[in-house]
Order: C-alpha cells, then sequence, then structure tokens
C-alpha cells in the first residue's frame, strides 16, 4: 500500500516566524500534537522543519524559558524525515524507525506538504486488517461445517 492512501491530508502548519505561543495555541485549537513547520518559495509548503508538543514542554516549559518572544524556528527540530506520497507504507515504517518518529510529512512530487503519516494512521488501518483477516478464518470454517455436516 502507498502512503498516500493512508495518511491524512490536512495538515496543520506554521511559519517558522511564528510565535512558539502562536503555534502552542494552534496545536490546541486543532487538537494535534505536532505542527509541520513550512516555507512557501514557489507557492508549495517546502516543510523546513517539525515542532511538537513535546518540544515545547522539554525546550521552553521544563527550563522555565521565556516564550513571549520565542519564535518557533528557535524550538523546532530542523530538517524532519519525510516520506514521498507514492512510498510503500512499509518503507516510510522503517523510516521511522529508523529516526525514532510517530509521525512523518508526506511529500508530493514537487517537494510540497500533502499529507501527514503517523502510527495512529497505521494502527488504524492495520486494525481494520487484521479483523478482516479473522473473519475470512471463521467464514472459511463455517463453510467447511456447511459442507461436512
Amino acid at each position: 500500500m502507498q502512503v498516500h492512501k493512508l495518511c491524512t491530508h490536512q495538515v496543520v502548519s506554521v511559519s517558522p516566524a511564528a510565535s512558539v505561543t502562536e503555534a502552542a495555541r494552534l496545536m490546541r485549537q486543532r487538537h494535534v500534537g505536532m505542527l509541520v513547520v513550512v516555507e512557501q518559495p514557489n507557492g508549495e509548503r517546502i516543510p523546513v522543519g517539525v515542532l511538537t508538543d513535546r518540544d515545547i514542554v522539554i525546550q521552553v516549559v521544563a527550563p522555565e524559558v521565556p516564550c513571549a518572544q520565542l519564535r518557533v524556528d528557535e524550538v523546532m527540530t530542523r530538517d524532519p524525515a519525510t516520506c514521498s506520497h507514492d512510498e510503500l507504507l512499509l518503507d516510510a515504517v522503517a523510516r521511522m524507525r529508523t529516526h525514532g518518529v510517530r509521525r512523518l510529512p508526506v511529500l508530493n512530487a514537487k517537494g510540497g506538504l500533502c499529507g501527514l503519516l503517523s502510527l495512529d494512521d497505521i494502527y488504524g488501518a492495520l486494525g481494520v486488517y487484521l479483523q478482516e483477516m479473522s473473519r475470512a478464518l471463521v467464514r472459511g470454517q463455517v463453510r467447511e461445517m456447511e459442507a461436512r455436516p
């Protein structure tokens, strides 16, 4: 299966120049734990980093750094691991494992942001597949019992 069939296509993004406070508010409003930090040089949203709720806690809240003037680009993780929209899901999962991340920005052929693949997306799909496999096994047993009374 290709990544684009499973990823979330409505991705919440933020500018590197935005304040950390604005970013945190956006996370709260949109109920997300990560923002993709993008620049738009040619109309495409090009990922230059990611900002997670954990980044804010570890780098700002815990050390009690005043965040009133702090910008996203001062806290974000730069050069995030990404995947291609037409990449195979197993390859994207391997990249997540290699980089130790739970989410990957998904890029189109022009390098622009077109989705976000998360472990939640993958777990949900696996659950559906496992349920269907279980139904197939049960159906096979029922057919056998019906054929051999």
